[in-house]
């Protein structure tokens, strides 16, 4: 894996009947239905409209025999109808369901962390090496009969690990950590390759874009060391809908296709499932402009490590560095000064100079041509300045905060030891290179080799006029640098017709889905699919109606409880589907109130709230 040019990973291929996974293929989009798997006639009709959005791959799910089963009448449905596109069986806790779906179906998915393991319990459970090793077994007993099956009709195997459905097996050896993912994973693997099995694809999911990101990365470099190059499936669990789950899904899927992970995805979303496939194409289609790109000369440094959650320590200057959160500098130089209350950017960026209308309560950042001094405001240097001239100008300059526009090309021996003598600058890195993302990581990593602690601000321009094209293409490149510990902050520059206000909120929500900064409530709700017990995008509007104020908390909302409990562990507060027509309310993994009418549900996790000193009253 090269951090800063370009290539995908060279995997072996998969085949899903007459869609090839991995090799040289085009990466294959997907969705997964939400219908009731024994409605034949609603399931197909979506698969349509799935496949009709440009769906590669279409997954339902077969919680049961029966529902497996009653796949072979779907399949025969769209058949009928002219649609031949593979067909995928999502199957947890019952491998009865996996074996009469693997018969019909192009692929099965299976999840280690429920195939033989029993429903999460978050018990600690204590083993002798000997104990574990009839506990792989026991899996392989399970296992084994599915890939005879699976070998006789031609269908392939997902193995899925999920971050909230680690077996209490996994966790109690290895904890909740990606490492645990990894072997719950490579147990499955290992039994796959003795019995000669391989058309396989593998994924690592999980609601935290760092763990999913650095466990992906994790088995990548354990499955090379094993000579093994499988497919990856990628996607963020629980990513939500709107511009949350768009810029989450982007954040952490963007970020490892840029690594060249990845050779099918799905954007997972709580809205319709055909509305997943034009964000899932667009994501692609922005990171594969990329190839052929011209080349980034630059050393990886050994201070790196691509699998560690730590940050690149940098000094402190005011509210910028160290352990502060990154600050949002949005750039105004337009002359208009319209903010959200909800979503002030700590500098504003006011160009030539500082205009009249601009406001005084937010820090301004002005050319150092037009600075005057004036009492919170900053001078911005330019890097067409030689280093000569630009140390002659900072060292006549009396400001505490002194930011320079840079980029990698300026990093020269000389300016890397000015900015070692200094403890007053902030750089606010730019690049216009094709491979923009790679380009930064090499300035970053070249900033680690040098041991320089100046705090960088990065910076990317777009000219977008669609809101969804710049949530994607932003929570793309800069969550692959925020995801590798690097930046101090943002700044998202747009030469199009969005308004600033949204630009301001996309900063903030880019730094929250990269887990760096709380702005607003985070909803960790599920895409829903077959197995959902209520109305799942009614009852997330109704949350959010009634909770996005409460800015400090995460909560989950699922709708049932395979990944329920366990995915939103470090939720605040859950809202999982009990049965149909039931919600379960969770405080952390703690399950407080059972069975409520879904009907009252939402007043009952209100007052949940209130009760433990979480509730504010929204501001009027």
């Amino acid at each position: 894996m090269n951090p800063f040019n370009y290539k995908r990973r060279l995997t072996s291929e998969t085949r899903v009947g007459k869609v090839v996974i991995g090799g040289d293929n085009p990466i294959r989009i997907q969705s997964m239905t939400n219908t009731n798997t024994n409605d034949t006639d609603g399931s197909a009709e979506q698969v349509i409209r799935i496949v009709q959005a440009g769906a590669d791959l279409v997954r339902l799910t077969a919680q049961g025999v029966r529902e497996a089963e009653n796949l072979r009448n779907i399949k025969a449905k769209l058949h009928e109808s002219g649609y031949n596109t593979p067909l995928v069986a999502d199957i947890h806790f019952n491998p009865r369901a996996a074996e009469a779906a693997a018969k019909i179906v192009e692929k099965v998915r299976v999840n280690p962390g429920n195939f033989v393991d029993r429903v999460k319990s978050f018990e600690h459970l204590e083993y002798s090496d000997e104990e574990y090793a009839q506990e792989i077994e026991k899996i392989r007993s399970k296992l084994v009969p599915l890939l005879n099956i699976c070998k006789e009709h031609g269908t392939a195997l997902r193995i899925g690990v999920n971050h909230g459905s680690l077996s209490d097996r996994i966790m109690s050896r290895f904890g909740d950590t990606p490492e645990g993912m990894v072997e719950s994973c490579m147990e499955f693997l290992h039994i796959c390759v003795e019995e000669n099995f391989k058309d396989i694809v593998i994924s690592i999911k999980a609601s935290n874009t760092i763990v999913m990101t650095k466990t992906v990365r994790l088995l990548t470099d354990r499955m090379e060391k094993e000579d093994l190059a499988f497919p990856f499936h990628l996607g963020v669990t629980e990513a939500g809908d709107a511009e949350d789950g768009r810029i989450k899904s982007a954040v952490g899927i963007g970020s490892l296709l840029a690594d060249g992970i990845g050779e099918t995805i799905r954007v997972s979303l709580s809205e319709d499932p055909e509305r997943e496939i034009p964000v899932a194409k667009k994501l692609v289609e922005y990171i594969m402009q990329r190839q052929n790109h011209e080349p980034i000369t630059a050393t990886a440094s050994p201070k790196f490590s691509p699998y560690s959650t730590d940050r690149r320590k940098t000094y402190v200057v005011e509210n910028i560095g160290g352990d502060q959160v990154p600050v949002v500098i949005s750039d105004r130089s337009a002359g208009n000064f319209e903010l959200d209350a909800h979503f002030l950017p700590d500098y504003i960026y006011a160009g030539a100079s500082i205009p009249e209308n601009a406001p005084r309560a937010i820090p301004l950042i002005v050319d150092v041509e037009g600075w005057t001094g004036l009492k919170k405001t900053y001078p911005l240097f330019s890097n067409h300045l030689s280093v000569n001239e630009l140390i002659v100008e900072i060292e006549n300059n009396q400001a505490s905060i002194k930011f320079i526009r840079t980029s990698f090309s300026d990093l020269n021996e000389k300016f890397l030891h000015f900015l070692k003598q200094r403890s007053d600058l902030v750089l606010i890195l730019t690049s216009n290179h094709l491979n923009a993302v790679g380009e930064q990581k090499a300035f970053f990593h070249k900033l680690l080799d040098a041991e320089t602690e100046t705090p960088v601000i990065v910076e990317h321009q777009y000219g977008e006029d669609e809101r969804e094209d710049l949530q994607i293409k932003s929570g793309a490149d800069f969550g692959a640098i925020f995801l590798d510990g690097f930046g101090n902050g943002i700044s998202l520059r747009n030469s199009g017709t969005i308004a600033l206000t949204a630009i301001d909120a996309y900063m903030f929500g880019i730094l929250q889905a990269s887990r760096l900064r709380t702005s607003k409530t985070e909803f960790i709700s599920c895409p829903s699919c077959g197995r959902t017990l209520f109305d799942l995008q009614t009852t997330v509007a109704h949350i959010k109606k009634s909770t996005s104020h409460l800015k400090n908390l995460k909560i989950g909302v699922m709708g049932c409880i395979v990944n329920g409990p366990g995915e939103m562990a470090d939720a605040d507060y859950g809202y999982v589907g009990a049965e149909k027509g039931k919600v379960s309310l969770y405080k952390k993994k703690e399950c407080i109130e059972k069975n409520i009418p879904s009907e009252q549900a939402v007043d009952h996790l209100i007052k949940l709230i209130k009760d433990n000193g979480d509730w504010l009253e929204p501001e009027t």
